[in-house]
């Protein structure tokens, strides 16, 4: 059967895209998504919602050193981009007004959206733009949301592993759920569905990969919601916040991201749907950058360019031989600092993973000048090459052989865990079955469980984590997070941490480390209001990487036992919490 052509119909205050398979319906000139026709359903949206809060765009913002604000974006101005037999685009655009009376956000913003011919699904995207009249403010998150259809959508798909039935929204409601010390999360006391009584339910089981290869996010949650985050703080902070300054001028495109529908009737072939759209996924991954998005600011694979190069490691004290950078991560970005591409949030990043022999390949680069940067598993620190690189349309860059040389002052004394930016591979404790979240009892992300920070204290009811070097293992005895410890009348105290080993020769925390004794003659490093990534409770592995180096007087060593202190200073909050990657104590270096 050949594919029916696109059809776009004007109806009033609505327009209308169709092409068979998939009807959208769409509020003009605002923009908001408010009907999904598919699959023999009239509506796949949230028809309990008003029409503004079912398929929609929104940002969090704020003037210089002002409270967040939150909008729905809309537009003002609807237009037909392109219409064809096989593709339909349009735009609902707003632009931004000095003059217009009030507090409004600097920032003039073009909702898209894009149906195809054949095609089981739509494309969303927006390009954001800020011209010289605009004013100083901060960026903080930027989305588009879908809220479904409550009666027909109760089934999440995250990764193979992670799927399971979701909560109704009403189980969050009081009687239904029971809030807990994080807002987000509930712990479901009589929810509609029993199999699900004494679960907690909270937003930040789920994550996705946006704005780095390390930056975690959300898809889902009850709602029930699908999100497209394209710009957040969590796990972060206020670091990743985008400042723009008065007259500061700025355009990106966000998307294109596609929205892919399929169905059975059949019950039993639930699983195969789950199949078939990691098939579609690797299509649209395929066919990235798309050829068939009409804005001249998203950019055709033949306008962009490519950088291509060999990553080493140089550590002499592991090898006298250059070390393959295997499986490193490598990335443009505009950042000119080490690490730093962590919190750039202003312009685009391209990452890849060099293969077993450090090579890479950086394809479909947007033309620019981008510094090149990279961490590798198992060493510590940030890769930040000295040269530039520019990429011009339709070009390969060759860079040739790279070489890192990651800190490092003498040989290794010893060691806690493994240089991977995260603290997975320490203890993660079980959770408390009051708690408790099925789908992450038998997950290697077990750290996905509510409260786990309060089981510190039950581990050590009475005194603090001690780890003896060359006794203890860090995936037994190293609790995955230095948090507070529950004291009398719940009140939530600083903890320290002991580590003791033998020498032969001489959320927003505050971390101080002594050697051999409490006090400030011993106090050898101090980092106050250190992140306020609210890692921690968002039931993370890892937040905002930081990498300090730590100098440690011989004077103060002995020979024999030692100790050194960890101390999370920072009392009074049972969210308080450090996560250490790596720790390791290096010798001086022999005197030749």
């Amino acid at each position: 059967m050949a594919n029916q052509k696109v059809k776009l119909i004007n109806k009033g205050s609505y327009v209308i895209l169709d092409n068979g398979s998939v009807r959208l319906t769409i509020s003009k000139p605002q923009g908001y998504l408010i009907g999904i026709q598919y699959g023999g359903m009239d509506n796949l949206l949230d028809l309990k919602l008003n029409e503004s809060s079912r398929g929609y765009w929104d940002i969090n913002w704020n003037l210089p050193g002002e409270q967040d604000r939150y909008q729905l974006l809309s537009g003002a101005e609807y237009s037909v981009i392109h219409m064809s037999n096989d593709c339909l685009e349009v735009s609902f655009k707003n632009f931004y007004n000095p003059s217009t009376p009030g507090i409004k956000l600097p920032l003039s913003v073009d909702i898209r959206y894009i149906l195809r011919t054949g095609v089981s699904g739509f494309y969303c995207y927006s390009i954001y733009e800020r011209d010289q009249g605009s004013s100083a403010f901060d960026l903080a998150q930027t989305r588009m949301v879908f809220k479904l259809r409550r009666d027909k959508f109760h089934y999440m798909a995250i990764t193979d592993e992670k799927q399971r039935i979701m909560p109704m929204p009403e189980d969050l409601l009081p009687g239904r759920g029971k809030q807990l010390i994080v807002p987000e999360s509930v712990l479901l006391v009589n929810p509609i569905n029993p199999d699900l009584k004494g679960e907690v339910d909270d937003k930040y089981h789920h994550e996705f990969r946006n704005g780095g290869p390390t930056k975690q996010n959300l898809t889902v949650h009850t709602g029930p919601a699908c999100l497209a985050m394209l710009h957040g703080t969590h796990y972060i902070g206020n670091d990743i916040l985008a400042h723009f300054q008065e007259g500061e001028t700025w355009r990106k495109v966000f998307g294109p991201f596609f929205i892919y529908l399929n169905s059975t009737p059949h019950v039993s072939n639930a699983y195969s749907l789950w199949i078939d759209a990691k098939k579609q996924r690797l299509l649209e991954e395929a066919a990235w950058p798309y050829d068939f998005v009409s804005s001249p600011y998203y950019l055709t694979s033949k306008e962009r360019g490519s950088a291509t190069g060999t990553l080493f490691v140089q550590d002499k004290f592991i090898s006298s031989s250059l070390i393959p950078a295997k499986f490193a991560y490598v990335g443009l970005s505009s950042s000119r600092t080490q690490g730093g591409w962590q919190t750039e949030s202003k312009d685009y990043q391209f990452w890849v993973q060099t293969d077993s022999n450090g090579n890479f390949t950086i394809k479909d680069v947007v033309p620019g000048v981008y510094a090149l940067h990279g961490w590798v598993l198992g060493f510590i620190g940030d890769y930040l090459d000295k040269a530039l690189v520019s990429i011009s349309a339709g070009s390969q860059t060759e860079l040739g052989n790279l070489i890192y040389v990651p800190l490092r002052n003498g040989p290794t004394v010893w060691e806690i865990g493994y240089p991977d930016r995260t603290a997975f591979g320490y203890y993660v404790p079980d959770v408390n079955p009051m708690y408790v979240n099925k789908l992450f009892l038998n997950s290697q992300e077990k750290y996905r469980q509510y409260g786990l920070w309060d089981r510190y204290t039950d581990i050590h009811p009475v005194s603090d984590q001690v780890f003896t070097i060359g006794v203890n293992d860090p995936k037994k005895d190293w609790f995955f997070a230095q948090v507070d410890r529950r004291g009398p009348g719940n009140k939530y105290l600083p903890s320290t941490w002991t580590i003791k080993f033998n020498l032969d020769s001489a959320t927003r925390s505050d971390l101080k480390v002594y050697v051999n004794n409490v006090d400030d003659d011993h106090l050898v490093f101090q980092e106050m209001n250190l992140g306020m990534d609210n890692t921690v409770c968002r039931h993370g592995i890892h937040g905002l990487y930081r990498l300090f180096g730590v100098g440690v007087s011989s004077s103060l060593l002995i020979k024999g036992d030692n100790s050194m202190f960890l101390v999370q200073a920072r009392g009074g909050d049972p969210l308080c919490g450090i996560l250490y990657d790596y720790l390791r104590l290096e010798a001086p270096v022999p005197s030749s």
